[in-house]
């Protein structure tokens, strides 16, 4: 990471001169079709952005979590298109005008660092996705996935991993280009074998090394 401490923190200063919202799980942010009315700072949560394909599906494209800024390209290029941020659990946010945002950015470029750190992180993720598509089973894309989902998300427990992010069978389908039977009857297969267990749309890992051998 590029940033430092003081660096991360005068960007959540700047955020705590806006408004801080609070939303339950399930509640949009930004719905379709509508401009951001500014840009947002998660203090604590987890925000869904997907947006709709032409079949009527959704199509996940992250998730972010706290600390991260929102809509990241919006921001500083004022382009956005048809993304949809949806709370997948109690979250909290600071809302700030984006002209105060570039303003600031444009005379304190101090705090640019922890911004880039955000682009990389997104990048990185991104190039996963992409990389995922490079396996020929689908066994294989959806153990990528979970690992992948795991670095993000991950919290280790007794040599498990237990992935604190809400994953729905269709959010899994659409990251990783299948249909959702395929997705849930990999998932199912996953289970039987004892590589992972699945509540409440919490996915464990209950042996990573395994998995990863799914895809060496």
């Amino acid at each position: 990471m590029l940033a430092s401490d003081k660096q991360r923190q005068a960007l959540v200063n700047l955020f705590r001169t806006g408004t801080k919202l609070t939303y339950r799980k399930g509640e949009f942010i930004i719905r379709h079709g509508e401009t951001p009315q500014g840009v947002f700072y998660i203090e604590k949560g987890r925000v869904k952005a997907y947006d709709i394909t032409k079949y009527g599906e959704e199509n996940l494209l992250i998730i972010r979590k706290s600390r991260e800024i929102f809509p990241l390209i919006w921001a500083i290029t004022g382009q956005e298109r048809n993304v949809i941020y949806e709370t997948l659990t109690p979250t909290t946010v600071w809302r700030l005008d984006p002209e105060k945002y570039l303003s600031y950015l444009y005379e304190h470029t101090f705090v640019l660092p922890p911004l880039l750190d955000m682009a990389i992180e997104m990048y990185r993720i991104h190039s996963e996705r992409i990389i995922n598509l490079e396996y020929r089973s689908a066994r294989e894309r959806l153990a990528s996935f979970l690992l992948t989902m795991s670095k993000r998300f991950g919290n280790k427990k007794s040599g498990q991993v237990i992935i604190d992010v809400p994953l729905r069978h269709q959010d899994i389908a659409s990251s990783i280009n299948m249909s959702r039977e395929t997705a849930s009857r990999e998932m199912s297969a996953l289970e039987r074998k004892g590589l992972i267990q699945t509540k409440n749309s919490i996915i464990t890992i209950k042996d990573p090394a395994k998995l990863k051998a799914i895809i060496e």
